[in-house]
């Protein structure tokens, strides 16, 4: 089941703007060297190892562009690959083939880094009942492919942008004169707008989890940057009223004391903002 982000709109949009970027008004190097008839075949050779994404993405891609085209999708999003693995088999027309090859390729390898690195975090929390996600720390115009990646790799999907959940961070809170008035706005514009949105909030200390707790009217608690024993307090101290999220100078060397605190969710913008792409190729067979 695809989350609800990936609409078939979103994808057209995508691959439509994605295209229009690179090709313009035509690509001209293929067509001044390549007969226009000429038909090719082309291997997606991978040359690292991890886990394989947007297999779905390419497939819809090539569909976009030249339904003639003939794929044989040999790996599925999510297979765990290896150097000389062959992902797909594209025959058809070569200025096709050619014209958008390098967004499959970047597509594939951001989103296979991607995948990659989440499923050797997500291994980390085996044993634990705390759940990874992601950020909006992604790439600009190309969230909506870091997030489906995410997925892939087997984590959860934080909120997707602005629009789809009121979180109330540390400025929201300052700007607002505190927690209690930040929530009690938070809820007044909900019950105004009819809007039915999941409220977060932003703790940094103790005494901001139990004024949370005094208010309540939300779903989720983040701590943020708190240490280890901040956070079993707090974990403690909400006693499962609310969701808990973990947040803030997490990495692979903490993760799992961090899920040791009994949280429920954990947080991580490097799923997304410093991962290294997968090294795959795209070769015609001559």
């Amino acid at each position: 089941m695809h989350p609800s982000y990936l609409t078939p709109e979103a994808i057209t949009f995508f691959i439509e703007s994605a295209l229009a970027e690179d090709i313009g008004e035509g690509d001209h190097s293929t067509l001044a060297t390549v007969p226009r008839d000429r038909i090719t075949q082309a291997r997606l050779i991978v040359k690292d190892t991890g886990i394989l994404a947007g297999v779905s993405l390419a497939q819809q891609l090539y569909a976009h562009v030249d339904s003639t085209l003939q794929v044989d999708y040999l790996l599925k999003d999510g297979s765990e690959i290896k150097p000389g693995d062959i992902a797909f088999i594209a025959e058809g027309r070569a200025h096709t083939i050619l014209s958008t090859e390098r967004l499959i390729l970047n597509c594939m390898q951001r989103m296979s880094g991607v995948a990659s690195y989440t499923h050797r975090v997500c291994k980390l929390l085996a044993g634990t009942k705390a759940k990874l996600m992601d950020t909006r720390k992604t790439t600009p115009n190309f969230r909506l492919m870091e997030k489906w990646a995410v997925g892939i790799g087997g984590a959860t999907n934080h909120r997707f942008a602005l629009y789809d959940r009121i979180m109330i961070k540390d400025n929201h809170v300052d700007l607002a004169g505190g927690i209690r008035p930040a929530i009690e706005s938070a809820r007044k514009y909900l019950q105004e707008s009819g809007k039915k949105l999941e409220i977060e909030v932003e703790t940094r200390t103790m005494a901001e989890v139990e004024e949370v707790l005094a208010v309540g009217q939300v779903d989720v608690i983040m701590l943020d940057n708190m240490s280890l024993a901040e956070m079993t307090q707090a974990v403690k101290k909400i006693d499962g009223a609310f969701k808990t999220e973990a947040s803030g100078g997490i990495t692979e060397n903490n993760l799992k004391d961090v899920a040791g605190c009994g949280v429920d969710f954990i947080s991580m913008g490097a799923l997304t903002h410093t991962v290294r792409s997968l090294d795959l190729s795209l070769k015609v067979l001559v």
